[in-house]
This record gives structure tokens, sequence and C-alpha cells, in this order.
């Protein structure tokens, strides 16, 4: 039996990818590793994940994930790294989003996303959307 394909669209099966850090608690090396795993954890609705990889500086109390909506997530293209490598204290990652809201048409988010690395651990601080 084969292991399913991580959602953050690397090509890797979900435990040697996203899974180690949502599942196992391993600490991402980089920014893009970082919003790969926060990508997939979208994809779970992981509340918890999410939270606890978003800066304490721009983070909300909760994502308000709505049962009632439903979120299908359908692929993430990463289309700019800037810096945010395993000896970075700063990065951006631009990246493409698509999702299907309550079985309608998929819908795209593009996002130049800011993280910043603190003792040791990325963190997702905010970005900016583009229309």
């Amino acid at each position: 039996m084969t292991e399913n394909v991580c959602p953050c669209g690397s090509g890797y099966s979900y435990s040697s990818c996203c899974g180690r850090f949502i599942d196992q608690g391993v600490l991402p090396e980089t920014a893009e590793q970082l919003m790969r795993s926060r990508y997939t954890a979208f994809t779970q609705a992981n509340e918890a994940y999410l939270l606890a990889s978003w800066h304490e500086s721009t983070r909300p109390v909760a994502l308000g994930f709505d049962a009632d909506e439903a979120v299908t997530w359908v692929g993430l293209r990463i289309d700019r790294v800037e810096a945010g490598g395993v000896q970075d204290d700063r990065g951006v990652v631009c990246f493409v989003a698509r999702s299907r809201w309550g079985g309608g048409r998929v819908r795209r988010l593009h996002e130049c996303s800011r993280f910043v690395r603190e003792q040791g651990r990325w963190f997702y601080v905010d970005g900016d959307v583009r229309a």
C-alpha cells in the first residue's frame, strides 16, 4: 500500500514531509518548510498547529474554521522564496494556494508571506495578499 502524497505538493509522502512537523513535532528548518506545513494544516483545518506556528505579535485568538462553510484546498504552488534558509532569521515565501468553497469555483490566494525565526523556531508573521 502506498502512503498518501503530502498535500503541500512536494511529491513526498505526508509522513516524510509535513507530517514530521504537524504530527511529530519536528521543527521546520526553513521558512518554506513552515509555509508548506501551514498549507497542509489548512487542508486539515488544524487550528492548533496553525496558531502555534503563528508569531505572537500577529497571532489571532482563533481562526474560526466554520463547519458550515466547507473549504477544500486543492493545490499549492511556491513562486518565490527570499532568504528563510537554515542560516537566516527572516524569510519571504510567495505562493498561490487554490481552494474550493462550498463546492463552487476554485479560488486562488496569491500571497507573499513573511516569516521570522526566533530561538531556532520559524514563525509565520503576516503576508501581502495580491488580487
